[in-house]
């Protein structure tokens, strides 16, 4: 089959067993290299990506994506704000929503939680309901003062399914003979929830109408709303494109209660991407000394090319294709080992006795379009590193080098 030359000779060169041992040496730790760097980009990637994706899930799931506030709105207006939300297709589902800084106390101890009261007004509740681990949801939305919490407050009160907890709102208070106190009521634990993460020690669910009448307001102060996005991390485009209803109401978004971690988590995710792919920079530069001394050594071979026709343009592709050649080779081979690795680490690490995280998984998520750039990256970095030793090969001339053959 029919080839160019310069990649006929190049792809001969970068095939060949013969020639300068040390220079196949350093060739093949510079794909070695390649193939190491890339297969642990790959798989810290997938790891990363998946703890993300567990937080986005677990807590994100539990929370108002984007609250507006009904302060100094009439049930009216937010019914109008509901109904115009609700059209967006960057919008899951709007709830009423109401919440309040809670304590909850028992004979053991007590503990400051966020208590969110729920409206089962025909869609969804976010993800609480998957997140039930043991009781019963309906309970929590049909009965009156009945409180779902996380099987760690449950541990942490001493309190289980069907026992009393108190639940007083230092935010509202009630008129008594012995003055202002807060007010409080008897809630009965219906349900337990589980999310394995931090939202586990600050969430607490019961229905709006509850929660409305411990926090003693009347049945003509609106809800919130509770905005569910189908993507919440587009949360700056969703509030920017929906401007023209943001701008007349109070509203917060979840970065202002969970940002600061999502952006830790995405700053140690770059990071580590970061020194990582310093091992795939290492392994480049070999690239440059191998064809840096490959071309000082096939100077006369060079030389006769350029004799029997072959431009200088010809001769670089020859070095640039040899170069590009183990750098393909490397990223093949390391984009396949970091697959691999990342789909079986779980039971690469049992294999070797190794547990990190108290018996749990780690989540692994694989985002075809970041590990694609970081493949095209590792051969991007490849053909830079030919541009030298292949230019050098160009300015060989014939006549020096054969002047002593």
């Amino acid at each position: 089959m029919f080839q160019p030359v310069s990649l006929f000779i190049g792809l001969r060169y970068s095939r060949s067993s013969k020639g300068n041992a040390f220079i196949s040496f350093i060739s093949f730790f510079s794909i070695a290299g390649i193939a190491i760097g890339l297969m642990a980009l790959f798989t810290v990637s997938s790891v990363m990506n998946g703890f993300e994706n567990n937080l986005k899930t677990n807590m994100l799931g539990l929370i108002p994506h984007i609250e507006v506030d009904a302060k100094s709105q009439s049930k009216e207006a937010m019914s109008r704000i509901k109904s115009q939300l609700s059209e967006s297709p960057a919008v899951k589902q709007v709830n009423l929503y109401r919440h309040g800084e809670a304590i909850l106390q028992t004979n053991q101890d007590l503990h400051g939680v966020l208590l969110q009261g729920l409206y089962d007004d025909g869609s969804s509740l976010y993800n609480i309901k998957e997140k039930i681990v043991a009781g019963n949801w309906s309970l929590v939305m049909d009965e009156n003062y009945h409180i779902a919490i996380s099987r760690y407050l449950s541990r942490k009160l001493g309190i289980s399914l069907g026992d009393k907890v108190r639940v007083i709102m230092p935010n509202a208070s009630t008129y008594t003979p012995l003055g202002r106190v807060p007010s409080q009521r008897l809630f009965t634990v219906a349900a337990l929830y589980e999310t394995q993460s931090e939202i586990d020690m600050s969430l607490a669910f019961t229905s709006g109408y509850s929660l409305q009448r411990v926090l003693k307001l009347s049945q003509s102060v609106a809800p919130n709303l509770s905005v569910s996005l189908h993507e919440p991390f587009a949360v700056e485009q969703v509030l920017k494109s929906h401007a023209y209803i943001f701008k007349d109401v109070e509203h917060t978004d979840w970065r202002d209660s969970q940002g600061t971690l999502f952006a830790a988590v995405a700053m140690e995710k770059r990071i580590m991407s970061m020194l990582l792919g310093l091992i795939v920079l290492v392994a480049v530069f070999n690239i440059v000394s191998a064809l840096t001394m490959m071309v000082s050594e096939k100077q006369s071979e060079v030389a006769i090319l350029q004799t029997l026709g072959l431009t200088p343009a010809q001769v670089q592709n020859v070095f640039m294709i040899q170069g590009l050649y183990n750098g393909l080779i490397g990223t093949s081979i390391g984009a396949l080992l970091g697959v691999l690795f990342s789909q079986y680490i779980n039971e690469l690490l049992n294999m070797f006795g190794i547990n990190l995280l108290a018996g749990m998984r780690l989540p692994v998520k694989f985002d075809v379009v970041s590990l694609s750039l970081i493949a095209a990256g590792s051969i991007a970095m490849s053909f830079l590193a030919t541009l030298y030793p292949a230019r050098k090969a160009a300015k060989v001339n014939p006549a020096e080098v054969l002047r002593y053959e």
